[in-house]
């Protein structure tokens, strides 16, 4: 297993992963050039770890940073875009390690959160810490669940990722 860090979308890998779970959520994309060109173009720091098993993706994260703001007070949180993992990689870690992998990185960033939505896998995410916050909605409206992240150990860092960009 290889676990890749991309900033980049080009990666065919990740494009096929990608719609394979637009199609498992029933969602039709007409033009998935547009897709994957949007997400290279986002502004807010759009990234994506992907866990490989040879040329076979067995799952990615897309994530990216996330500021909430008022007119008194502001708080930078991560936000988990997109999660997926392959039917036949599914129940075996792989979910877990991604989601660290994520929140790991929100931490070396100094985010003292993360936040998603999900009407799909809210057993996972209440497993790992995440809580449904009512407090917020999301335009998606589906649920909406946080987690605290604590502080990284100056000693500490992401592990388990090779922070190479694929160029296919």
């Amino acid at each position: 297993m290889e676990t890749i860090f991309l900033t980049n979308f080009t990666d065919s890998r990740f494009q096929k992963a990608f719609q394979v779970y637009f199609e498992e959520l029933g969602i039709h994309v007409k033009n998935w050039e547009g897709v994957f060109a949007e997400m290279n173009g986002d502004s807010h720091g759009n990234a994506a770890y992907v866990r490989l098993d040879g040329e076979r993706v067995v799952g990615f994260i897309q994530f990216c940073p996330m500021e909430l703001s008022g007119w008194f007070f502001t708080k930078e949180l991560g936000f988990i875009r997109e999660f997926w993992i392959a039917p036949e990689y599914r129940g075996q870690g792989h979910g877990t390690a991604l989601l660290g992998l994520a929140e790991g990185w929100f931490q070396s960033r100094g985010f003292a959160g993360a936040i998603l939505t999900t009407n799909t896998a809210p057993g996972f995410y209440t497993r790992l810490g995440y809580r449904l916050d009512p407090g917020f909605s999301a335009k998606n409206g589906d649920p909406v669940f946080v987690k605290d992240l604590p502080p990284l150990k100056p000693e500490a860092g992401v592990q388990g990722m090779t922070l190479e960009t694929p160029t296919n």
